[in-house]
């Protein structure tokens, strides 16, 4: 199954800022509902793809038209690898908000957040050096 078509490296680094602001927002205020939207936004990222995921269409939509168009792009795979890793740290914050557990909320939002805001300030994306180092780690398949 292919991770998709190769993306405009700078819809993720979009994305990244939005999911900043977003965590940012839930640590602050507490607000639990907005950290289970996000937590759907990783999961459309992830388990469905990079394109209809709000964030990119947001990205295609209003940010794009308005940039020198660029002929760099970026695998697919690891991004999505990295939607993935957030996705279960936020369904495991919005779990620990929604059942009391505050302190797992506050602790799986927040090392989302760091990851999203070293991609975001940095344009390092920690979910994609994981996949990286994984597939480096990993037993070769070929026969």
């Amino acid at each position: 199954m292919s991770a998709g078509p190769a993306v405009d490296p700078r819809g993720p680094r979009f994305a990244a800022i939005i999911t900043t602001v977003v965590l940012a927002v839930v640590l602050i205020s507490g607000w639990w509902p907005l950290l289970a939207v996000q937590t759907v936004v990783f999961a459309i990222g992830a388990f469905i793809g990079l394109k209809p995921a709000p964030y990119s269409v947001l990205y295609r939509r209003l940010v794009a038209p308005r940039l020198a168009p660029t002929t760099e792009r970026e695998d697919a795979a690891p991004l999505r690898f990295a939607q993935a890793v957030g996705f279960v740290f936020a369904l495991i914050g919005t779990v620990g908000y929604a059942s009391g557990i505050t302190a797992l909320g506050i602790v799986a939002t927040a090392f989302a957040l760091f990851a999203a805001f070293l991609n975001a300030a940095f344009n390092f994306c920690l979910g994609c050096e994981m996949y990286l180092l994984i597939r480096r780690l990993a037993p070769s398949q070929a026969s």
